[in-house]
């Protein structure tokens, strides 16, 4: 059940329009509660008698005839769908707009760079989700400098950003799902300083998780009735590969090295488990599903236990699907020399690694390998050393 405890107070905009409606002599304290409660806040007649009687709020002005009549004349501006107030719960809407436009851009026909769309938009619902939650329990996620706010230069009070607030231990979000994020926010950081290649199918397990794990935990602090089941059925992509459509596709889709980078080297702090886990990243394996009768085939998505004989074959060739590729040394540079690139010898790559430091197991280059702890690389480090020798081309590609 959704937590109900805090956050059910009026606001000071509110207060103003209750002393303007208290001012008319027209409305009694059940009518004016009536105006002020919603789905997401229930309001206690007391707080409409201290206003009243002055008991609380009295440093607080009356909003003039304009501003009450302007309320009234909208009231009730509220969602349709779930009752939420536009402007009293305006954060919760926002979020739930937010996550709704990425996945409709996500799925619209005709995109090229969806994923890119998709991460950006989706940060920012949940932004506004993490904001709405800080707000019902009293939680202040403003910036402050020495005890004062801190302002922007447009003069507005500077908020947390989706990174700080996965910070804060209040916050209840599960660990594999602030890991999904976390790889999202580094990934979207560097969408936005460089350009980038599609790189739609290589992230869909992580921004496949990240709908999912919004969903359930909009429902889990808010309530069920702000799920996005009804607005977001599942797309169907109708397109079957065999093998070799699906090494053409691996060998046309390789991540930009940036890209490559940072997720390898978040990975490799992860554990096994953590990897695993559908709240950081979302797979689901599709097969044919036939029958006898209609009736025993009829259900065109079937779900498995994780536990079952068929769960553990498919896991088995998902687990040998994404292993990833080691490298020696000697293999990395015969790869740069298969692409153009033969002065790019031992000397070079020993000189390159050392300046980047990229044996530090933390950067998620390489590691150890399993014999005499020989050193291995990654596809991380071989999209790394190509984007030298792309910068460096006229170092190693032969003067023609």
């Amino acid at each position: 059940m959704p937590n109900r405890k805090r956050g059910h107070h009026l606001e000071r905009w509110e207060v103003a329009l209750v002393k303007a409606m208290l001012a008319t002599k027209k409305y009694n304290d059940q009518d004016i509660l009536a105006y002020f409660t919603r789905p997401t806040r229930s309001i206690n007649h007391r707080q409409i008698s201290e206003i009243r009687s002055e008991k609380k709020h009295k440093s607080i002005k009356s909003a003039n005839s304009e501003q009450l009549a302007e309320f009234l004349n909208c009231w009730p501006d509220v969602d349709g769908e779930t009752g939420l107030s536009l402007k009293g719960d305006e954060l919760l809407v926002k979020a739930r707009e937010a996550m709704i436009a990425a996945v409709h851009n996500f799925n619209s026909a005709g995109l090229h760079f969806r994923a890119e769309i998709f991460i950006t938009t989706a940060m920012i619902a949940w932004t506004y989700l993490c904001h709405a939650w800080f707000k019902r329990e009293g939680i202040d996620y403003r910036y402050k400098a020495n005890g004062a706010l801190k302002l922007l230069r447009s003069g507005a009070e500077a908020y947390w950003e989706l990174g700080k607030s996965l910070r804060n231990d209040k916050l209840p979000v599960a660990k594999a799902v602030r890991q999904n994020l976390e790889l999202l926010l580094e990934i979207r950081h560097e969408i936005e300083h460089r350009s980038t290649d599609r790189i739609d199918d290589a992230l869909g397990p992580l921004m496949q998780a990240c709908c999912l794990n919004f969903n359930e935990v909009i429902k889990s602090w808010f309530g069920a009735q702000f799920g996005l089941e009804r607005r977001l059925p599942m797309a169907l992509q109708f397109v079957t590969f065999d093998a070799a459509q699906v090494a053409g596709l691996k060998k046309a889709l390789n991540l930009p090295p940036t890209i490559a980078s940072t997720m390898d080297a978040f990975h490799s702090k992860m554990s096994d488990d953590e990897l695993k886990d559908p709240a950081f990243t979302y797979r689901v394996a599709f097969v044919p599903k036939l029958g006898s009768r209609a009736s025993k085939s009829d259900i065109a998505v079937e779900f498995i236990k994780p536990n079952s004989d068929e769960a553990r074959a498919i896991n088995a060739v998902l687990l040998k699907e994404v292993d990833k590729a080691r490298y020696t040394a000697g293999q990395v540079i015969d790869a740069m020399h298969a692409e153009g690139y033969p002065k790019f010898n031992q000397a070079a790559h020993t000189a390159l690694w050392q300046e980047l430091d990229a044996k530090d197991p933390t950067k998620g280059f390489g590691k150890a390998g399993d014999y005499k702890n020989t050193w291995v690389w990654f596809d991380s480090w071989l999209a790394r050393v190509r984007a030298h020798c792309q910068e460096n081309a006229s170092k190693y590609v032969t003067a023609v």
